[in-house]
């Protein structure tokens, strides 16, 4: 389950770089038409329609190996981001993982001058987004019942955070 799909281009490509594994798209219910349109152009079999998801509140009820979700936090204000580490564990099957694609904070400092300027551009449309401290990010995930196993440097001063669920559950 991919959170955030935005205009479905992230779908597209790991559907089609990777046939075997079903990639389903989600986004607020106003950005599933854009999802859509761009889902139409590649008709992959492993690419469903994309569902509606409301980090604050409308979860699928079906459950996921991984979910995924890229550059989103930061245009997130506090609470979405929290309540989306809180409440994605309702769609996440036991031992499944949570990987987070992004530019993050360490210690409250950026990691580069880039990011700091992406920082204040956020906030200047919007002051309750901006990048996200990792500390406060993994002391959230843990409360849901998260264990950090990887944090990977990627391109262009973003991290690639990579969460496992720990909590026992007779999920299926």
């Amino acid at each position: 389950l991919e959170i955030g799909s935005g205009t479905g281009q992230h779908s597209l490509f790991f559907a089609s770089e990777a046939p075997k594994v079903t990639w389903q798209a989600s986004d607020l219910a106003s950005n599933l038409p854009g999802i859509r349109a761009w889902q139409a152009t590649a008709n992959l079999p492993n690419l469903p329609g994309p569902v509606e998801l409301d980090v604050t509140g409308h979860w699928p009820e079906q459950f996921y190996e991984i979910l995924f979700s890229a550059n989103t936090f930061p245009i997130m204000n506090q609470e979405q981001v929290e309540q989306c580490l809180l409440h994605s564990v309702d769609c996440l099957k036991p031992d499944g993982h949570f990987v987070v694609y992004g530019p993050f904070n360490y210690g409250g400092d950026y990691t580069s001058a880039s990011n700091e300027r992406f920082d204040y551009w956020l906030k200047s449309r919007d002051p309750q987004s901006g990048i996200k401290d990792f500390v406060w990010l993994d002391a959230i995930a843990q409360r849901a019942g998260y264990c950090l196993i990887a944090d990977i440097a990627m391109p262009a001063n973003n991290r690639t955070l990579v969460w496992r669920y720990e909590t026992f559950s007779d999920k299926s």
